[in-house]
Parts: C-alpha cells; sequence; structure tokens
C-alpha cells in the first residue's frame, strides 16, 4: 500500500517549506473533549490535506492520549510524523518516528517511519539560511548526518522493496560524499598541522570507507605526502600507482 501524493517525498523533501515551528498549547488530554475519537481523527485527516500542520497535531496528540488503544492510532501516529516534518519540527518527527519503529517493527509502513527518521535528522543538522542555500557542511559537526545514513541504511537492508528505496539511495550517496569531504577536511588540517600519520589514516578511512565518493583522489594524495614527509618510501610508492592506474589526473595535487 502506498501512502497519498501528500506522502511521497524525494530528493526535493530537502526544500520543503520552512514553516515556523510552534509548540501546541492546548492540553491533550482535555483537547476535543466534545468529539468522539472517529471526529477528532477526521479532521486531523483534514486538517492535513488543508495543510494546517499545527491543527493537525493537536488532533493527533489528543488522540494518540485520550484513545491509545482506538483503531486510528497506529494511522494517526503516522500521519503526525510528517506533519511534524512539514513544521519543521524535526525533533519531534525524529521522536514520532522511533516511536512507531519500536511499538510497530513488522507493521508494512515501518519502511515509511525509518525514511522519515532518515530525513528528520538529515535536517536537524541544518540551519535556516542553509536549507534557503547551498552550504558545504563538510567543516561542521555531522554526528545526525552519520545517523541519518544509518537509517537510509536500516531502510534498505530490511525492505529491499521498499517505495522508499530509490529516495533512499540518493540521499545515502549524497551524505556518503559528505562525510568523506568532512574526513577530508580533517586529514588536510592533520597534514597541514605536520601530524603526518594522523593525516594518513584519516586518508586511508576515506579510501577503504567512501571508495566511490570524489574525495578519494585527493585523500591518496595526502596518504602520499604524508608518507613522502614521514620517509616511508616504499608506502609513498605503492600509493603512487594507486594513483597513477586509477587517477592519473591527480598527480598534480602532489605538488600543492
Amino acid at each position: 500500500m502506498k501512502f497519498t501524493k501528500y506522502f511521497t517525498i524525494t530528493v526535493a523533501g530537502l526544500l520543503v517549506s520552512l514553516l515556523a515551528s510552534c509548540s501546541t498549547t492546548q492540553d491533550p488530554s482535555t483537547a476535543y473533549k466534545n468529539e468522539t475519537a472517529q471526529q477528532i481523527f477526521n479532521e486531523g485527516e483534514k486538517a492535513l490535506r488543508d495543510h494546517n500542520y499545527q491543527e493537525a497535531i493537536k488532533r493527533y496528540e489528543a488522540l494518540d492520549v485520550q484513545y491509545p488503544f482506538g483503531s486510528h492510532i497506529k494511522i494517526s501516529q503516522l500521519h503526525s510524523i510528517y506533519a511534524y516534518y512539514m513544521s519543521s519540527d524535526y525533533a519531534s518527527a525524529e521522536a514520532a518516528a522511533d516511536r512507531f519503529i519500536h511499538a510497530y517493527p513488522t507493521d508494512p509502513h515501518a519502511d515509511y517511519a525509518y525514511f522519515m527518521r532518515g530525513l528528520s535528522k538529515y535536517n536537524q543538522n541544518l540551519g535556516v539560511l542553509e536549507r534557503l542555500f547551498t552550504v558545504d557542511l563538510a567543516g561542521r559537526d555531522l554526528t545526525q548526518v552519520k545517523k541519518s545514513f544509518k537509517d537510509f541504511s536500516d531502510l534498505i537492508y530490511l525492505y529491499p522493496h521498499s517505495y522508499y528505496v530509490p529516495a533512499a539511495h540518493q540521499y545515502m550517496v549524497y551524505l556518503r560524499n559528505m562525510l568523506a569531504n568532512h574526513e577530508l577536511e580533517v586529514a588536510r588540517y592533520y597534514y597541514i598541522k605536520k601530524a603526518y600519520i594522523a593525516a594518513a589514516n584519516r586518508a586511508t578511512l576515506i579510501v577503504r570507507h567512501y571508495e566511490e565518493a570524489p574525495a578519494v583522489p585527493e585523500a591518496l594524495v595526502v596518504m602520499a605526502k604524508s608518507y613522502r614527509a614521514l620517509h616511508l618510501g616504499n608506502n609513498e610508492n605503492e600509493v603512487l600507482k594507486v594513483i597513477q592506474y586509477n587517477y592519473p589526473n591527480s598527480e598534480k595535487w602532489l605538488n600543492r
């Protein structure tokens, strides 16, 4: 079963509208007391379709607190993930996705929760301006990005035929390259500081774990230059052979 069109989020989801996140002030345990569970759910669904995400969140929260074993609780919890996400409340979206995964690990829609958890973690690493403009995040703390990468990886491993796998693959490639660039920045820093062993080790990590990333050729160069500085001629020559065979145009970086 596929979600309706407002649940289809591809790579373009990175450019969702930056709506201000507002906390719900109404107590979920007393909200909508004059309505039945069905009415609360139906109005929540209507609010979601109308892009009134804050109202949808309030109703899903009320449903969750007042009718935790109701027939609509599972779908309302799924929909609340989306409502939080579209409100730019990425921490709450992540928490809602995490709760769904733990509560319903075998549910057919758990793949969606994994996907949204990955998106939410990624977006928590970005500021408002960074979501509006292209910004190189290589110099940032990428803890959330690493967690996001794992969520997409888990999704692909656990649900190889999921509707969200193609988009998850695209995100993983993008995040892999970002992580490789981050490691390259660290390796360069060590090299500049003449910490050549640390620079070589960091560059080796890139070559081993991010082998298809664009950062690999320059990582090999950092390795070769570090070995040269350490007077490890055999190691340098082995790396040079790899560079010459796989990346002939990378030799120009050796003289930088």
